[in-house]
Parts: C-alpha cells; structure tokens; sequence
C-alpha cells in the first residue's frame, strides 16, 4: 500500500509493450462498485475471494503489467499464482514513505483507522516475509519521480531476465 504500484506500473508497462492492469481497479470495474464497499459489505473475506477469482482470470493471459492489491499475497494460491505465471516485483516501502505517500487517502479500506503508522506497521510484518516469498526480485522504493523510478525498476528487470537466461 502506498509503493507506487499503480503509478510506475502504468509507466512501466509501455517500456516493455504490456498492457497495465491495476487488480483492485479491474475489481470494481466489473462489480460496479468500489472496493471499500465490498470490504463493507462483504468483508475482507468476501473481498479476498473475489481477488482471488480476479487473479486466476487475469494471470491466464500473458502481456499484461499487473499491479495486485498489497494483501494479494496473503493467499497462498495467490502467491503461488504469481509466481508461476510471472515476474514478481516487490516495490519495498518504508512505514515512512507509506504515511507521507497516504496522508490524504481516505478510500482503503485497511487504513480506516486512528493510529495509521501502527497499522502499516502490524501489516508490514505480517506481509513483508511473503512479499520476499513471493518476489523474483526486490526493488526498494524510494523518493524519485515515477518516471525516474520506473527506470530503476526497468533495469532491475533487465538484469534479473539477462542473468535468468545465462543459467
């Protein structure tokens, strides 16, 4: 939450022909609603499960950018999914750079609560080990304009897909 996914994944994608698709944003594009109403409704489990079904629909093509919502890994089919059917990148974020990037976001769902630091911390430790689970490669997010950062994460991949074919 807060790494940029959306943001350098829409920047990204052009520079190697992929279509960019935001998981959450396709969610609501096909219930019709946002996904603090489902999580409303339904619940985080409910919303889970629909994630889940978006994950294994959008993962079976190929030429897609996909920027997943930060809980996607909670799931071990989830994680399991992405790394079989691509390249994972984890956009590792500080707590600082969380709250300084959210401070005006009132929509999620996880963060409707008083003490906004303590919660990105409890989620950290809980998702950051199966962020490295799931990750092909880390890339650590840091204070650079999209453009600039999409060009380190660009490079990052080059060189993971370049040392993966020499083995």
């Amino acid at each position: 939450m807060g790494s940029g996914k959306t943001t350098i994944g829409r920047v990204l994608a052009p520079r190697f022909g992929l279509d960019f698709v935001d998981l959450d944003l396709e969610i609501e594009r096909r219930c019709g609603v946002a996904v603090s109403l489902i999580f409303e409704i339904e619940g985080e489990a409910g919303f889970r499960a629909r994630e889940h079904a978006m994950l294994e629909d959008v993962t079976r093509g190929s030429g897609i950018l996909l920027a997943t919502g930060g809980g996607s890994v909670i799931d071990p089919a989830n994680r399991a999914l992405l790394r079989e059917r691509g390249l994972v990148v984890w956009l590792q974020t500080s707590v600082d750079q969380q709250l300084k990037r959210l401070a005006r976001d009132q929509r999620r769902p996880l963060l409707q609560t008083p003490d906004r630091r303590q919660r990105l911390e409890q989620l950290a430790a809980e998702r950051d080990p199966l962020y490295r689970e799931c990750a092909h490669l880390t890339v650590r997010s840091a204070d650079l304009s999209p453009r600039a950062m999409a060009a380190r994460v660009a490079r990052r991949i080059r060189e993971h897909l370049e040392e993966t074919e020499r083995k």
